[in-house]
Formats: C-alpha cells, sequence, structure tokens
C-alpha cells in the first residue's frame, strides 16, 4: 500500500505558491457556481497564457479559441467563463456561440454560455470548465 501524501504534506513541501494554488483549486466561491475558475490576478503577476482581452468578448455571447481549444463566454457584463471547445458528443471543436449557446456543427450539440451544459443533445455531458484569470483588461488561461 502505497501511503499518499496529505494536503499538509503538500502545502509545506510546495511553500507559499503552491499553498495559494492549491487553496484556489479546493476552493468553492459560495455563489453555487463552480463551472469555472474567474479570478482577478495579483499585482506583479502574469499567469497564464493570454487569450484576448475583455474588449473582444461580447456580452450574451463569446469567443472560440481554436489553437487552444478553448471558448471564452460573457453570459453577462463583467462576468466571464471558460469552457473546452471540444464537443462531449464526438471530440468535434465548436464553432460558433449565438443565441446564449455554443455550437457544434458536426451532429448539433449546443451548450449554455452560463455554465456549459447541454442545451440541446445529442450531446448528453457539459462542456467542461477550463480556469481563466481576468486580470484588467486581459484574459488569460491558467
Amino acid at each position: 500500500m502505497t501511503n499518499r501524501p496529505t494536503r499538509r504534506d503538500l502545502l509545506i513541501a510546495t511553500g507559499t505558491a503552491g499553498a495559494a494554488a492549491l487553496a484556489v483549486g479546493c476552493g468553492d466561491s459560495g455563489d453555487g457556481d463552480s463551472s469555472t475558475s474567474v479570478s482577478p490576478g495579483r499585482s506583479g503577476e502574469t499567469p497564464g497564457q493570454e487569450l484576448t482581452t475583455t474588449d473582444d468578448v461580447p456580452v450574451g455571447g463569446g469567443k472560440i479559441f481554436s489553437d487552444e481549444k478553448v471558448v471564452v463566454t460573457q453570459p453577462e457584463e463583467g462576468r466571464f467563463k471558460a469552457f473546452s471547445a471540444i464537443c462531449t458528443h464526438q471530440q468535434c471543436l465548436v464553432s460558433t456561440v449565438s443565441d446564449g449557446t455554443i455550437n457544434c456543427p458536426c451532429h448539433g450539440s449546443k451548450f449554455k454560455i452560463t455554465d456549459g451544459a447541454v442545451a440541446n443533445p445529442p450531446a448528453t455531458r457539459p462542456l467542461p470548465p477550463k480556469n481563466i484569470v481576468v486580470e484588467g483588461n486581459s484574459i488569460r488561461l491558467v
């Protein structure tokens, strides 16, 4: 039998940066919405790869990043979400975001921009969330 390290062991071994990452990964915002972690970056840090700016993601819509296989949405003003851009039905890349849904061209599956939930089958599973950080006007994939 292998002993798994405890959270305390990991916190001690990884130091402050690791502790912060572990805390974020295990946290709950308490708002009942755990689909994507969107948090402001800390001053002086530049986490992850910049995907786009907040101005480039329309309110009530979204933007697809084919190379990164990510879709970023803005369901309401100032609230950003990110999901895998790979349809859970047969792994096609989603192609558009319109009328409140993320749309797959292969078999017509649609997913809600608010939480990635299936809005129209044949997909039966939601789009998996992706973690982003919004800092100023920058949206970064972490």
